[in-house]
């Protein structure tokens, strides 16, 4: 089953401000991820993952029941901590706008 995915306006965001090959790379993983959402690594949580670009991470969210994949974010390996503590702090959040698509 495809799977759709979305991303958050702070990824959006991220998104703009990517080098060339950055954009052209999480291209190609949105396009993965319709296909097989658990390409990635998962992080504490099967629905939590995150896939590496060189010393970079996207991180995402998989929402299985609903068939959708939500990219929440885009950062060095030195602020992965950071990120995913504020994803699991707003994944209710992060709940809500999935299901407002």
């Amino acid at each position: 089953m495809a799977y759709a995915v979305y991303e958050t306006e702070t990824f959006s965001r991220l998104y703009e401000a990517m080098e060339k090959a950055e954009q052209d790379w999480v291209d190609t993983i949105k396009f993965q991820l319709i296909e097989n959402p658990n390409a990635g690594k998962p992080l504490k949580f099967e629905w939590f993952r995150e896939k590496r670009f060189g010393d970079k991470r996207i991180y995402y969210l998989i929402y299985k029941n609903i068939s959708r994949i939500l990219l929440v974010s885009f950062g060095s390996k030195k602020d992965q901590q950071k990120i995913i503590n504020h994803i699991l702090e707003n994944k209710e959040r992060y709940k809500k706008i999935i299901e407002s698509v």
